[in-house]
């Protein structure tokens, strides 16, 4: 049973759609006998009317049926079909140069494309298919061939557009690619909500909630700490971690051996060394960690460190709490650190 408190919070959670309640709870309505995800578009029911539950099973067995609008049964990161669709064209010809009329004979709005692909991917329709062009540039550059071939094959008949649209999306001109090391970045969904995954060919650079707050910034200052481009795809590191997720989530793994690459300071490092050390189903304080390192009064450095972590999950800062017992930050959010805790500590492999 869901105590009180945490009800509230749940339906203040449901009232805000907050994303950070995907997979944490669902709610069932009395009054229309459906239970939906915390994100529902639906009109919001009243408190006394709802009951929550922690799975899409404790739903369905205490008679609700599925909501029509959210599909709580559905992955939560559902790919619409007008995605799909378009995505299956770019790959059919990667190269193209999309128009209004390539819309209209696909039967496809294209201000609806738009928003799904903005929010599906964080960027419009237009700007995918560039970046998909952009990456056949990349390649082809990085095999030999020249600019000026790359930027016809692109279907660019400016070069100075060329170099524009090359530099917003890979963070670099072409003719300076050949001395940048290159990132791929990769949308992973998982049990809680969807996160990006950067990588080179190597080891993980970033592991993120996609809706954390500052996600952005960050990108950009792995981007300049590393001088590299940023760019879509999927590495060796990418598929490893994304199989190692899906294992954890089902309770069959533990600890993570994709290889890591740490951005921080020889400070940041031993902290984060900590709290890859600390087992799966226990927790730290933050004056712990500081003793650890030999460093008692060092406790808030130690909270900064843990904060500028930005593999999550896989060097599990959830598991750093307050000395009083309560659960600190996450750049998360507290839902899913408490659910995180929650699915460690007690096996709810659910």
């Amino acid at each position: 049973m869901i105590r009180t408190e945490r009800q509230k919070e749940y339906y203040n959670a449901l009232l805000d759609k907050n994303s950070e309640y995907e997979g944490v709870f669902y709610v069932g309505v009395r009054t229309t006998g459906v239970f939906c995800r915390p994100t529902c578009p639906a009109r919001k029911p009243k408190f006394e009317n709802c009951e929550f539950f922690e799975s899409a099973q404790q739903a369905l067995l205490a008679s609700f049926r599925p909501c029509q609008r959210c599909r709580p049964l559905s992955h939560p990161n559902h790919v619409p079909e007008i995605v799909r669709v378009l995505v299956e064209a770019v790959e059919n010809n990667p190269e193209k140069r999309w128009n209004t009329q390539d819309f209209k004979d696909l039967s496809v709005d294209e201000s609806t494309a738009r928003r799904q692909f903005k929010k599906r991917f964080g960027m419009t329709f237009v700007e995918y298919a560039r970046a998909r062009r952009m990456g056949l540039a990349l390649k082809n550059i990085r095999s030999g061939q020249s600019v000026i071939d790359s930027q016809l094959s692109t279907g660019y008949e400016s070069s100075s557009g060329f170099r524009d649209a090359f530099s917003r999306i890979m963070g670099a001109a072409p003719t300076r690619l050949d001395h940048m090391n290159i990132l791929r970045a990769a949308w992973l969904d998982t049990r809680l909500g969807p996160m990006m995954a950067v990588a080179d060919d190597e080891a993980l650079h970033l592991l993120e909630f996609i809706d954390r707050r500052g996600l952005e910034r960050e990108v950009e200052r792995l981007r300049q700490r590393t001088k590299s481009a940023i760019i879509p795809g999927v590495t060796d590191p990418i598929r490893s971690i994304e199989q190692e997720l899906a294992a954890y989530f089902e309770g069959k793994l533990t600890s993570f051996q994709t290889p890591l690459e740490l951005h921080g300071s020889p400070f940041q490092k031993s902290v984060w060394e900590q709290l890859v050390n600390i087992p799966s189903g226990e927790t730290r304080s933050y004056r712990d960690i500081a003793v650890s390192l030999g460093r008692p009064t060092a406790f808030r450095a130690v909270a900064q460190a843990n904060g500028a972590n930005q593999l999550a999950i896989v060097i599990p800062c959830h598991r750093v709490i307050n000395t009083n017992g309560e659960l600190g930050g996450y750049g998360g959010g507290l839902a899913r650190k408490n659910w995180l805790l929650d699915h460690e500590k007690q096996g709810r492999y659910t």
